[in-house]
């Protein structure tokens, strides 16, 4: 704003621009949300219907936390979808910022954020806080509907501004590609030499802990992007 401008009417054009945006943003991204959750109680309950491992112990279970939050747990992996509420944008350096159609208006560069992570299941369940967790997909939508996807492996083809809108199969698509991405990847214990000495007071406050392992592909990508 020059200080020529009248300050009400600076704020009244925000409030129908960018304020405007991203309130249409959130509604979308509720809505994608949404798409998420019933697709993966869809697929849990198949799952349980129609797995039939021999271990009655190897579970599979969908449970809903909170209006921005459900869980899905699949054997020893746990996978946390997380509804972000507030609408962010990115540092001009983001590839995504120089998209033309994100030059094209301002507002189109405002995004509401979906986060899907993997912890082991046995993290939660015994409350091991020290545990990592991995960011298997950051889905970003905007307040035309058009989304991209940062992520591992097979989410990779996304990672560009969509030509359209998101649409349910999509979502639906992403849901069993981040399922199988958990399932695929294994734990690898740590090095003995990192595990072999410990204090007595890691022994009572973190024995389950101990030796717990971490997941081969994820590290593997953390640590390509640390060391580059």
């Amino acid at each position: 704003m020059n200080s020529d401008q009248d300050p009400i009417d600076c704020i009244k054009k925000l409030l129908e621009s960018k304020s405007t945006a991203k309130q249409a943003t959130y509604r979308h991204i509720l809505d994608a949300f949404s798409v998420f959750s019933n697709e993966a109680k869809r697929v849990a309950d198949e799952l349980v219907r129609r797995a039939h491992p021999e271990d009655k112990d190897v579970t599979v279970e969908f449970v809903v936390i909170s209006e921005h939050e459900f869980h899905v747990k699949l054997a020893g992996d746990m996978l946390i979808f997380v509804m972000h509420t507030n609408i962010v944008t990115f540092e001009d350096t983001h590839p995504i910022m120089k998209e033309e159609y994100i030059l094209q208006n301002e507002v189109n560069r405002y995004f509401g954020q979906i986060m899907i992570y993997n912890f082991m299941a046995d993290s939660l369940k015994f409350n091991r806080t020290n545990d990592p967790g991995y960011l298997l997909a950051r889905v970003m939508i905007n307040h035309d509907n058009r989304f991209f996807v940062e992520g591992e492996k097979e989410l990779a083809e996304f990672n560009k501004i969509s030509e359209g809108p998101v649409t349910e199969e999509f979502l639906r698509k992403i849901v069993k590609i981040v399922l199988r991405m958990a399932i695929e990847n294994d734990l690898i214990a740590p090095p003995f030499t990192e595990v072999k000495s410990i204090t007595l007071y890691q022994k009572r406050a973190h024995t389950p802990e101990l030796g717990g392992g971490q997941k081969i592909g994820f590290r593997m990508s953390y640590e390509n992007k640390t060391e580059g």
